[in-house]
């Protein structure tokens, strides 16, 4: 079964990433080939055949006008697992980042959240696999092709999975707009952390609550009483990736 990804940064990223199998690179005739230039590069360097159709044609393979006339075919999804993440923060000499996804709904909150990640050094996102969007190319383009080079897991039962990675010394933190909760600047993010994000309208599930180990809150100084899942996932992401050195500061 194969995928259309599309637009220029989404392909060019799984074009770099290598992960998934190509079947062919499809440009819109016409086009400047200076244009193409990256695009072509790397489907040479990973051996994908390239061909041309009208525009019209790629906008029926995808569904959608706005491809920018750039079509990858692809093989599925390949979908990783914990264990892996936990070996590439090993491998690393990293305390493990991740970032698991309690129901988050819509491809443009899952999609923003995998660019986060990726770009914070995340070790890998985990996602509930009933209920929850899969990757499809519509997360990838909202992830301005973030999901090529994460690891990403399908989970059947979130609430073992964040048991296990406790048991592995993997502190779980969830975001709740609780007042008890405490507030971000108070909590200690240099340490190994899973951030869990709830759901944009109920929030996190009562059983993921309760097995997280502590609670943190985004103060908010304006009218609005949170931000929405996928911002405020980001931000606590992003505090998270700052408070451990970077190769930029070491």
């Amino acid at each position: 079964m194969s995928e259309f990804l599309y637009r220029r940064n989404t392909v060019l990223e799984a074009l770099r990433s290598g992960r998934r199998r190509l079947i062919r690179l499809w440009l819109q005739e016409g086009l400047p080939a200076d244009q193409n230039a990256p695009l072509l590069a790397q489907a040479k360097e990973r051996g994908a055949p390239v061909k041309t159709a009208a525009k019209g044609e790629l906008s029926q393979m995808t569904g959608d006008p706005s491809h920018q006339g750039v079509v990858l075919e692809v093989g599925a999804y390949p979908y990783s697992d914990v264990d892996s993440m936990l070996r590439l923060a090993a491998a690393r000499g990293e305390k493990p980042l991740l970032l698991l996804l309690d129901l988050v709904q819509g491809p443009q909150n899952v999609g923003l959240l995998l660019r986060t990640a990726e770009g914070c050094g995340a070790h890998g996102v985990i996602l509930q696999e009933r209920r929850s969007p899969e990757v499809t190319p519509q997360v990838a383009i909202f992830s301005t092709g973030a999901s090529e080079h994460l690891l990403i897991a399908q989970v059947t039962n979130l609430v073992q999975t964040i048991q296990q990675l406790q048991r592995e010394d993997v502190w779980m933190m969830g975001l709740d707009l609780n007042p008890a909760a405490r507030p971000l600047g108070q909590v200690d993010l240099n340490i190994p952390l899973g951030i869990v994000v709830g759901n944009e309208g109920s929030g996190l599930r009562r059983l993921v609550r309760e097995r997280c180990d502590l609670l943190v809150r985004l103060p908010m100084r304006g009218r609005l009483e949170s931000f929405n899942a996928a911002v405020a996932g980001s931000l606590v992401l992003y505090a998270a990736g700052q408070s451990r050195s970077s190769p930029t500061q070491a």
